[in-house]
């Protein structure tokens, strides 16, 4: 994926985006991290001004696996910082998408990982452990559900249901 644009995935693929089998994020999301092109297969959370399930998933092996959490798209305080995404690199993850903030944004940008969020917010979040791992979730009016694939890069994110073969 990392020769071939989600513009140029986009254009090949028509029936595809017809289909629903590949769909695009609104592009609400602001750029973190060293790896601005990232993709891989996708891992759902749902919380909501909480990160205690952020953090437990990033401590785990991530295999180049994208975490994607649907924040609820709050803007009140952020739900990852700075050491989950420390983690999240050494731990193998290709990338974090976060429909909701982030925060320690210096830190991130120096990280060898894809992150996406709405913006940044230097209130932490809640610690109730309150969620829903491994759910189908909806970020913008787009499904999207674990074990589906995720391409980013500077032109926007896609979720296909299946691994795309570029």
């Amino acid at each position: 994926m990392a020769l071939v644009t989600t513009a140029e995935v986009c254009d090949a693929n028509p029936q595809l985006i017809v289909s629903g089998e590949l769909r695009a994020l609104q592009p609400n999301f602001q750029i973190y991290g060293r790896r601005p092109v990232f993709f891989g297969p996708i891992v759902t959370l749902k919380v909501f001004e909480d990160n205690v399930l952020v953090r437990e998933f990033l401590e785990e092996k991530g295999n180049g696996r994208v975490l994607v959490v649907d924040g609820g798209g709050s803007l009140r305080c952020a739900i990852l910082g700075g050491n989950p995404v420390v983690q999240a690199q050494n731990n193998g993850w290709a990338g974090i998408v976060v429909n909701g903030c982030i925060r320690d944004v210096d830190e991130i940008n120096g990280c060898d990982i894809g992150v996406r969020a709405l913006a940044s917010h230097p209130m932490k979040a809640n610690k109730k452990g309150i969620g829903e791992k491994h759910v189908p979730i909806t970020i913008g009016g787009t499904r999207i559900c674990d074990e589906e694939w995720l391409y980013a890069d500077t032109d926007g994110i896609l979720i296909s249901r299946t691994e795309l073969s570029v």
